[in-house]
């Protein structure tokens, strides 16, 4: 997914750890799914202003999906950027990319669908207005509803 001029309001520095890579000396695919989920828990709690409480979490991932473009290396300053990029009525679409901190140059990106999850009763329900609107003034955008 080309993410070339895409605003992204959040970013998150990630520090690169020795058993992150593979036996080329660089991170493994699978790790960078690790780095998202810092990402979005990193841009869940600067929207709501406090650290989760994971006992109240009213939102679980339904599908993700990632496109590796480069490689990225042990000794490269990374990022995580996430963002919101459409809230619908049950669901909420985050795009995510990594990129490097000097060069800018996009190493993987990222697209995950949450549903908002009714603990007690195991089933899905609606996103918070509440939430939907703090995310709609975060990212400066009326954020439509998500379109399959």
């Amino acid at each position: 997914m080309d993410t070339e001029g895409i605003p992204f309001y959040c970013e998150l520095p990630i520090q690169i750890r020795l058993s992150d890579l593979d036996p080329l000396g660089h991170v493994n695919n699978g790790v960078q799914f690790f780095y998202y989920d810092l990402g979005r828990i990193h841009y869940l709690e600067k929207l709501q202003g406090s650290p989760i409480a994971w006992t109240d979490i009213d939102m679980v991932v339904v599908h993700t999906s990632c496109d590796f473009l480069h490689s990225i290396r042990e000794q490269e300053r990374i990022g995580v950027q996430s963002k919101i990029t459409a809230l619908g009525n049950k669901s909420v679409r985050m795009l995510q990319r990594i990129i490097n901190c000097d060069t800018q140059e996009v190493k993987s990106t990222c697209v995950t669908v949450l549903s908002g999850f009714d603990r007690a009763n195991d089933r899905s329900k609606p996103i918070d207005e509440g939430f939907k609107q703090r995310a709609r003034d975060f990212e400066h955008d009326p954020l439509t509803p998500d379109k399959p």
